[in-house]
Order: structure tokens, then sequence, then C-alpha cells
């Protein structure tokens, strides 16, 4: 689904160059959950960006699907980006002067789906993420969690191939962390591919593989090919988050 070879970025701020990347290989086969995680300044965010075509790498390459990616233009990689990746952000990026109907339908018309399609698919979405009721509602009218679920939604609209999520429980509650965290397990059990960033050794627990990166780079990469005992991930990510 995703392959990574020898990712290098470098951000640079008033004369001071921080690798925020440095040389990360990677393979991320269709259907696996994987969590990135990582102290503070690790280069997570900037690897989650990468992979959605975000920013741009420094050097190195990135297939998505069998296809090179990194040296398409702008235009392409948003095109293909609305196809083929749904991106959930930590403080939602909702359209605070849209509806929840109109946030979700938003993708799905801009990659040019038929409308009557787009608002079938966004119906079936809201009923499944518990929303029934809020499609007339603006984002300021929902709780963090419920937020999170239509950027959720907005996300998988267009059936991508992979969700990319950037700390997407960061700024909820523990409520709306556990609803955050089991919508998205329930559609990793149905096929769905994720790479998800957090800090947190709990969210990262749920998850069946975990790519620890410190000083961009990856320190460990590590399979529960089986479901663990209970702690058993979260406790693996504790030890190597320090």
């Amino acid at each position: 689904m995703l392959v990574v070879e020898g990712l290098v970025k470098t951000h640079r701020t008033d004369g001071t160059e921080v690798r925020a990347v440095r040389g990360v290989d990677l393979r991320i086969c269709p259907g696996e959950f994987v969590a990135v995680t990582g102290p503070s300044g690790a280069g997570k965010s900037t690897l989650l960006h990468l992979l959605g075509g975000l920013e741009r790498p420094d050097s190195g390459r990135i297939w998505l699907g069998g296809r090179r990616v990194d040296i398409l233009s702008e235009a392409r990689w948003a095109a293909l980006r609305r196809r083929e990746v749904g991106v959930v952000f930590q403080f939602f990026n909702l359209v605070s002067t849209l509806t929840v109907a109109d946030n979700i339908e938003l993708p799905g018309l801009l990659a040019g789906h038929p409308p009557r399609r787009v608002r079938e698919r966004r119906r079936e979405l809201l009923t499944e993420l518990g929303l029934e009721g809020k499609e007339d509602s603006t984002p300021a009218e929902l709780a963090g969690g419920e937020q999170q679920r239509v950027a959720l939604a907005r996300a998988l609209i267009n059936r991508p191939a992979v969700l990319l999520a950037d700390e997407p429980t960061g700024s909820l509650d523990s409520k709306g962390t556990r609803e955050v965290l089991r919508m998205l397990s329930g559609y990793h059990q149905r096929g769905q591919t994720i790479v998800l960033v957090t800090h947190d050794a709990n969210v990262a627990s749920t998850a069946d593989r975990v790519v620890t990166l410190h000083d961009g780079e990856i320190a460990d990469d590590i399979s529960f090919t089986d479901p663990p005992p209970t702690g058993q991930a979260a406790a693996h990510v504790v030890r190597l988050l320090g």
C-alpha cells in the first residue's frame, strides 16, 4: 500500500536547520493499522505529512498503491489525495461556516463524484458514526468527539485506500478518545489501512503494529500479529518512550 525509501526532510526556520526525518525506510501493507509514536520532536507528524503529500521530501522515494508519488506535481498530488488518501488532524480542521453535511460532502464533490452518490455515502457514514440528526449542525454546536467523528467521516467519504490520522485524539477528553478509537478500530476490522501518529502509549496500543521514531529515525518496529495480552502493547510503547 505504502512504500518509503530513504526519506529525508529538513525544516529551516530563522536560519536554523532541523533534520525532522532522517533516511526513513518503511513498508505498510494493505489492511494494516500502524501507529507511529515517539517523543515530541521525533518527526512523527512530518513523516505523516510526507506520506500524504502535504509536505515534500528533500530526498527519498514514496510509492502509493504501486505508483511513485513523490515526483507528482502539486495539482496531481492533490487530485490523488482526494481519491486515495483520507487525512484526520488533531484540531479537526472543519469549515466553521459549513454544516456537518456540507463538511462531509465537500471532498466527494471536489473529487467529481455525482452529488446523489455523495449524499448517500454521507448518510451511510453519519449512521455508522452515530451522528444521525446532526446533518444541519455547525461544528461549533458539537462536542469535541463529535467534531472528530465528522472529520473522520469527511476523510472516509471517498473510500480512501489509506487513512492518515495525525494525533486524532490529542485534543479530546477520555470519552471522546474512546469514541474515536472505537471507530478507527471498527474501520480497521473491515479492511481499512490506517497510519496513526500519537505520543500516547494507550492510543498506540490500539494498532496492530507500532513504529517508534527517535530523532527522525525508526528506532523500533514491532507487529502484534495476534491480539496481545491486555496491556502488553501499551507497556511496550511506554518502555520505548522511556
